[in-house]
């Protein structure tokens, strides 16, 4: 039986870390399933999910701990599994003049409206005519099955007139 093993890892960023991680992993018959991995202010941040044996877990765990010795730190927990309640995945796309507050307005509309983020990707962009950066926010959100998505993109809309909203089932 195997263990899936969700970890985030930060590091200042150079060449080998992701080479060091994935042999780490290996050595304890990890296969790597699914990762994120950025580098953000001259640090690399990555968060990934890896199943290993389970028998192999612990030994995982305390060699993934000793990477510290090498200027990696990680955080790293056994995947619990929860019952799923049906939900609706909807891709999400937000543009709009950038200001302080934007994200944690944009997290507490979602909240509000009973969405979970699956995946957000957050930036601030170059706006051909606008002279200045355009915040985008785009990404995967779930909402309890049956959900009208319309009432998530009119909710979101108020957070201010400048902002372009587009959501795909």
């Amino acid at each position: 039986m195997n263990t899936s093993v969700v970890m985030t890892v930060l590091a200042a960023d150079r060449a080998g870390l992701v080479s060091l991680l994935s042999e780490t992993i290996a050595a304890h018959d990890g296969n790597w399933l699914e990762s994120r991995m950025s580098r953000l202010a001259g640090q690399f941040a990555g968060i990934l999910r890896v199943e290993c044996p389970s028998g192999k877990t612990g030994e995982l765990l305390e060699a993934l701990a000793a990477l510290e010795s090498h200027g990696v730190s990680i955080q790293a927990k056994m995947e619990e599994y929860a019952a799923t309640v049906p939900r609706d995945l909807l891709t999400l796309d937000v543009m709009g003049n950038d200001r302080p507050g934007i994200v944690r307005a944009l997290a507490a509309t979602l909240a509000a409206a009973g969405a979970n983020v699956e995946d957000l990707h957050t930036a601030l962009e170059s706006a051909p005519m606008a002279g200045h950066a355009i915040f985008h926010a785009k990404g995967v959100v779930s909402l309890p099955a049956g959900t009208d998505p319309t009432s998530l993109i009119s909710a979101i809309e108020k957070l201010g007139p400048d902002l372009s909203v587009s959501i795909e089932d």
